[in-house]
């Protein structure tokens, strides 16, 4: 992956709360975003509609765009709808697929983004990629980060459970990525960010300390925070790299065989399960093990719809996703046999806590 755009290192505003939505026509008018509200709001289906009807008749020039699915072509296509006219910034409202696409046209445009997230599904909050399809295949695209932040806990609560759970997951694989960061450096001499890393962990930890859950307003803003704080790695050290690994390699190989498994987050929170067997650490392992279950996110190839085998092609196949990483799955290069017997371990494994 190519080193992501670094020009913005946090944003101007970061607001998580119930409520937070309401002062968004404001924070549009400050000077340091736009002096009279002529930006561009960007929405998807739903929740993202509502939103801009709510902020509509206090800004005086603001044009709505609806976008539909995570694709390269919708990103060229609103980048396109951009240039129409001369806007101060751009507003992406709405779950991490209109944000992603938001926030590459807003990069290619050279316009400052906004983020207002109706869901946590993932960290692509704040972080300065943008997941985007383009011939069936999703890609990686380093884009500026959001020049402000909004989280409106109300919005959240009202999307599907699952779709927020599936955050957790994703902050969760921090400690995973980070892991397999630290074995690079070991092994190649990769420099690693300090600062980035302490970012990247830090909400990694707090999220899996948290007894509460996602009826727990407390729980709900520290995932958020967890959340944005990883994008904020990201942008400081210039890579994805605190937050993917091994895990987000399994992650972008089932998403390449087997389309629609399950998201992005279980899937994350998934391979960093497994990861982490696999480099032995057995406190990690039944810490992520028990936040994953708590969380009732999923721990088996069985559990996202996939068999054993399948997740094993997947294992097999994930390296190829990111080239240029190091991580535990390259360091161990196993076999499929290999791969087949140590799934079959880390089934064993998880029986065991269960009894």
């Amino acid at each position: 992956m190519p080193l992501l755009a670094r020009t913005i290192l946090t944003p101007l505003h970061i607001d998580v709360r119930r409520g937070a939505v309401a002062d968004l026509a404001t924070i549009l008018v400050d000077g340091r975003i736009s002096a009279g509200g002529d930006v561009a709001v960007v929405v998807g289906p739903g929740q993202g509609e509502q939103i801009a009807e709510l902020i509509r008749p206090s800004l005086r020039s603001a044009d709505v765009f609806t976008v539909a699915g995570a694709t390269l072509d919708a990103a060229d296509d609103l980048g396109a709808k951009l240039r129409s006219r001369s806007y101060d910034a751009v507003v992406g409202i709405g779950g991490g697929k209109t944000i992603d696409v938001a926030k590459y046209a807003a990069t290619r445009r050279g316009l400052p983004m906004v983020t207002v997230a109706t869901g946590l599904a993932n960290d692509g909050i704040a972080s300065p990629v943008a997941s985007l399809i383009t011939d069936g295949i999703k890609g990686s695209y380093g884009v500026h980060i959001p020049i402000a932040v909004i989280v409106d806990l109300d919005f959240v609560e009202a999307g599907p459970e699952r779709h927020n759970r599936a955050g957790i997951g994703d902050v969760i694989s921090n400690i995973s990525a980070l892991a397999d960061w630290e074995l690079a450096r070991q092994v190649r001499g990769e420099p690693v960010d300090g600062l980035a890393a302490s970012l990247a962990r830090m909400g990694a930890e707090a999220v899996l300390a948290h007894q509460g859950d996602m009826g727990d307003d407390a729980f709900v803003t520290v995932l958020a925070e967890a959340l944005i704080s990883t994008g904020l790695a990201m942008a400081v050290c210039g890579t994805s790299r605190p937050a993917s690994g091994g895990c987000h390699e399994i992650m972008h190989a089932i998403d390449a065989l087997y389309p629609e498994t399950a998201s992005h987050g279980e899937l994350a929170g998934l391979g960093a399960l497994f990861c982490t067997f696999l480099r032995g650490d057995r406190r990690r392992f039944a810490e992520i093990s028990a936040c994953l279950a708590r969380h009732g996110l999923p721990r088996l190839p069985a559990e996202v719809g996939l068999t054993d085998d399948q997740f094993v092609e997947a294992v097999q196949f994930a390296p190829a996703t990111r080239p240029d990483r190091y991580t535990i799955l390259e360091h161990l290069a196993m076999s499929p046999t290999e791969t087949r017997e140590r799934l079959a371990d880390y089934a064993g494994a998880l029986r065991d806590r269960l009894g």
